[in-house]
């Protein structure tokens, strides 16, 4: 799948440096992937029962990461951690991964830029073999203006007509959210403050560098039908709780003193870690909702669950998302997270 546009011996070799940093595929989905990394199509068999949900997302070079203050481990992570978190949010469970990558050419002609793209393609082929999500197939090309451009692609499955999805929140519901808030955007902002590159490594607790998608708590979450709505928190909470508003046709109240705050944005000043919490984006956590009489466990999969507010039927006269304050008193939540075009 994996084919070449210009025929240049770089573009050969740098196929080849893909096929064995992501070959074998991970055992567990051997039979996802009939075909894979070799011709002009890769051949997928979806289990027996079960419906297919794709999911695609840019990488791009100083939009999503910098090449001078992130690692290149970091930046191949990032890339497929995208889209296993949209897979997560759906409960969906990952069948194979493709890749569309282009880059400057300048960057395979050096040993530097080659030890770029191997780290890219390190970070991520761990990911993919700790969630088992096999690479199978994609693009290559030499992109113009001395940038780098990754689109992954994600396929995964799950039981027909059981995804979970934005819109099947109802009035009277509870809010929860996975995992702690603002991590990913104290680290990133330190990051940009220190103007230097990163040394952070996977082993490590770094939510921007390394965000973990929270498949094992999607899956959960439809396998034993806790939640009526999902989404993952991509572009920050104000943002994506307006998606599933919207969507559900619903009005949320949050309680802010309760909000999880990750310990990277609890150092901040308050205003400036409540600001992370609800703004910051790229925590990719889940935001699901659920019935009130629901058992919703205190962790999930390992991961804590912190329940945040309350869904209510939509009025004119109220805001989509306010903020109870800990005096009680109630504000106003504009979606102030990530929007492209608009940020």
């Amino acid at each position: 799948m994996m084919r070449t546009r210009s025929g240049k011996l770089g573009e050969l070799a740098l196929i080849e440096q893909i096929r064995r940093t992501f070959s074998p595929p991970a055992a567990a989905n051997r039979g996802s992937v009939a075909l894979g990394i070799g011709d002009d199509c890769a051949i997928l068999r979806p289990p027996r029962g079960s419906e297919i949900l794709v999911t695609t997302d840019f990488s791009l070079e100083n939009r999503h990461f910098r090449r001078d203050l992130h690692p290149a481990v970091s930046a191949g992570h990032r890339c497929l951690a995208r889209g296993l978190s949209d897979l997560a949010a759906m409960g969906a469970k990952p069948m194979a991964a493709f890749l569309s990558l282009a880059l400057p050419s300048e960057l395979l002609k050096s040993a530097k830029g080659r030890r770029w793209t191997s780290e890219f393609f390190s970070g991520m082929d761990s990911l993919a073999r700790q969630y088992d999500t096999p690479l199978a197939g994609g693009d290559t090309s030499e992109s113009s203006g001395g940038l780098i451009l990754a689109d992954i692609i994600l396929i995964g499955s799950a039981p027909i007509g059981r995804s979970l999805r934005r819109s099947g929140a109802c009035p009277g519901n509870f809010l929860y959210v996975t995992g702690s808030l603002g991590g990913a955007d104290a680290e990133l902002k330190a990051l940009l403050h220190s103007g230097r590159r990163s040394r952070a490594k996977a082993s490590g607790d770094h939510p921007h560098f390394f965000p973990q998608p929270r498949l094992g708590v999607g899956s959960a979450l439809l396998r034993r039908r806790l939640a009526t709505a999902a989404i993952d928190l991509s572009d920050g909470l104000s943002t994506d709780l307006t998606h599933l508003c919207r969507a559900s046709q619903v009005r949320a109240e949050i309680d802010a003193a309760v909000l999880p705050l990750h310990p990277l944005a609890a150092q901040l000043p308050p205003d400036e870690a409540l600001h992370a919490a609800l703004n910051g984006g790229e925590d990719y956590e889940l935001l699901f909702s659920a019935r009130p009489g629901t058992r919703v466990p205190a962790s999930i999969a390992g991961v804590p669950i912190t329940r945040i507010g309350t869904l209510h039927p939509q009025t004119g006269r109220r805001p989509l998302i306010s903020l109870c304050d800990s005096d009680g008193k109630m504000t106003e939540v504009k979606p102030a997270g990530w929007e492209h075009f608009n940020s």
